[in-house]
Formats: C-alpha cells, structure tokens, sequence
C-alpha cells in the first residue's frame, strides 16, 4: 500500500515527506500501524553520515509504538490488534547471541543499517521500484511499518503508545546503562555525561538503583533543571566544573560509573570520563561516534595502574524482551517517569524543526504523534 514517510535522500539534506510502497508481511512478518514514533539522535548520525549506508534513499525512525494490522504466516504471540513497541535491536530467541543470554546483541543486528528484511533479504519499502531502507529495519517516521516479529514486543493495553514508543531506544538504553551494564548499587556515585533522550534515563536509573550521588553534566541549563528534577543530586555545566566539586563531595574516591552519553562522541569525551572515574571503576560508553572516527584520547598508565575499565553498550546491555515489560511496571507504578520526558510533540511533516530543536537543545525528548490524517 502506498504510504507517507519522512525521507533521506542524501547526507546533509533535510528530512523530506514523500510517498512510498509499503510490502504486505511475510513470513514472520507483522504491519503495524504507529501512534507514535521518538525523535533520536541516532537518526541524525544518518542524516550527518556519522553512521553508515550502503545507499540511500532512508525512511527514518527507530522509535515506535502502535497497532498491529496484519500478521503474516508463522508468527506466533502476536495477533492482530496487538498493541506493541518496536525495539530498534531484534531478539531472534534462537542465534548465539540470544540463546546465551544477550539478547540486544542478537546476530540479526548485523543487518540493522542495510534495509534487507530478515526474512528474505529483500525489502518491504520501495519508491519507484527502488529499494528504500527502513533504519533499523524499522522506518517509524511513517505512519505504517511492516516489521519482523523479532523487532516486536507485546504490551498490555492500558498504556499510552506515545509514551511507549520511547521505551525503543532512548529509555531503555538509558535506563540500562546504570542499572545492567552500568551495575549501579546503593551508594554509588555515578556521573552522567550528557542530558539528552538517553542520559535523562541514565539519571532515572542511577537514582533508582540507589545511587548516592547522581551527578548530571550539561551545557544546556533546562536539562540541568531536568536532571535535577527526574533524580539527579548534582548537575554541572561542563567536565572541567564537576571535577572541581567531585573529589570533595567523594571524600576523593571520585565515581564508581561514569556513562557517556553526550549525542555525538568524541575521542576525548573518553579520557574526561577516565578523570572523573575511581580506582576500580567504569566508564559506559553509550553514545554514539562516528564511525569513521578511530581516534580516542586515553591515559594508559591510569588505566591499568588504577584498574579502571571501558565498556561499551548497546540497548543498555540487557534484551528488549526483558527491559520493556520490566520498564512499563515501573512507569505503573510511578517510578520510571515517562510523561514528564517529553518536551514537545510535532506533526510528521515537522520532522526538521523536531530536530533542529534537538541540536539547540530546548528538547529533552521530541515525539512525532500520528493522527487521522496521517493514515
């Protein structure tokens, strides 16, 4: 069926509405029909060329929560009208990965940036009889999707699909960060670099773990205030004034994690983070780079004389099947904030102006909400 959905044709150029064909399911395959679709950064890694294609053009979006249409053959759990949230990491259940417990490092994620449907490698968007990629073979910047059942997770119907949608990427990556991978305990110190979609959530973990201090750092002062509001004990303009205050407000021990997710990562956000970080302790490498980028500062002598580690994360180190029902219990029951994350909501065709508002920082959380007109 024909569909709208927001576009990249070409590194650099604006996100543009056009038409497209969206497939039918096939085997294994559900279409959902979206209320709502997060604005990540990570879709401006694509349109900056910070992450990879093999061609364009992209049907943006990672983020999305909706209905089910259509269920193809062999899908099993899932029925039509089934509410769901697409989870930008697919869980097979069955490769290596997955069976050994790591279920957001499922081996179908190697083809997350080629639009090559899991099913048969071909693709369920085209225009014009050329193939168009679904990010994350999602594409939720568009009122439709047709997905794979390993990129879907079922939730129970009471929750609101506009705040569901950010469970996808941004809070549960977040989230994660602190309390999986990050393994924050009562008493920690934990220092969050960047106060963005992720980072927000990375706060609200820390804090709910049990964290001591929860320190936020951010050039943007709404996200500061944010910060402070959502969990955060201390929140500081840049590196350079947490470290300051850190040594005394530690008793000199310094932070037992410290998770980096600033929007665009640089090769000396590593070693910022080494400084703030104690004898034994971590820093979480969450955010994303670009991917030509190799080039990382990093003391060497610290890091082995000092026991310290880098750690990389990727949906915060625990699966989406897992993470969301157990994120939803907490939105439930008040202790995961999801309603107060979002800044502004647009129209499909406000796209840009979403995420120029990202990159000047007077949003926390942007969400695309779909109406009647869209469908």
């Amino acid at each position: 069926m024909k569909v709208k959905a927001a576009i990249l044709e070409e590194i650099g150029a604006p996100w543009r509405i056009s038409e497209v064909e969206l497939g039918d399911p096939v085997a294994g395959e559900v279409q959902v029909r979206l209320a709502a679709s997060g604005l990540c950064h990570s879709d401006a890694h694509i349109q900056s060329g910070a992450s990879p294609l093999p061609f364009l053009p992209v049907v943006g979006g990672h983020e999305g929560a909706g209905v089910v249409t259509k269920v193809g053959p062999g899908v099993r759990g899932i029925e039509e009208g089934d509410h769901v949230v697409l989870a930008f990491i697919p869980a097979c259940g069955t490769c290596p990965a997955c069976a050994s417990g790591l279920q957001n490092l499922c081996d179908e994620g190697a083809g997350l940036l080629t639009g090559q449907a899991i099913a048969d490698k071909s693709f369920r968007v085209t225009q014009d009889g050329r193939p168009v990629i679904q990010m994350c073979l999602l594409g939720t910047f568009s009122p439709y999707v047709t997905v794979n059942q390993a990129s879907v997770v079922k939730i129970e119907r009471d929750v609101p699909l506009d705040k569901a949608a950010l469970l996808g990427c941004g809070v549960s990556t977040g989230w994660g960060s602190a309390t999986e991978i990050g393994g924050t305990r009562p008493g920690d110190t934990v220092v969050v670099m960047g106060v963005g979609g992720v980072g927000i959530n990375a706060v609200q973990g820390a804090a709910f773990a049990g964290a001591r201090f929860v320190v936020a750092i951010d050039p943007v002062e709404f996200k500061r205030k944010k910060a402070l509001a959502l969990g955060a004990t201390h929140a500081y303009s840049s590196v350079e004034e947490a470290a300051a205050e850190l040594p005394e407000l530690t008793w000199g021990k310094l932070a037992n994690t410290v998770i980096i997710t600033v929007g665009e990562i640089k090769g000396e956000h590593i070693q910022q983070a080494l400084s703030l970080t104690a004898k034994g302790g971590q820093v979480v490498v969450t955010g994303m780079g670009d991917f030509r980028d190799l080039t990382v500062d990093l003391n060497l002598f610290e890091l082995t004389l000092l026991q310290k580690r880098v750690q990389g994360a990727v949906f915060g180190g625990v699966g989406p099947r897992t993470q969301i029902p157990k994120l939803l219990d907490l939105y439930r029951s008040g202790l995961l904030k999801l309603d107060e994350l979002v800044t502004t909501t647009y129209r499909l065709e406000d796209l840009n102006q979403g995420y120029q508002d990202m990159a000047d920082g007077r949003n926390l959380r942007g969400v695309v909400v779909y109406s009647e007109a869209d469908y």
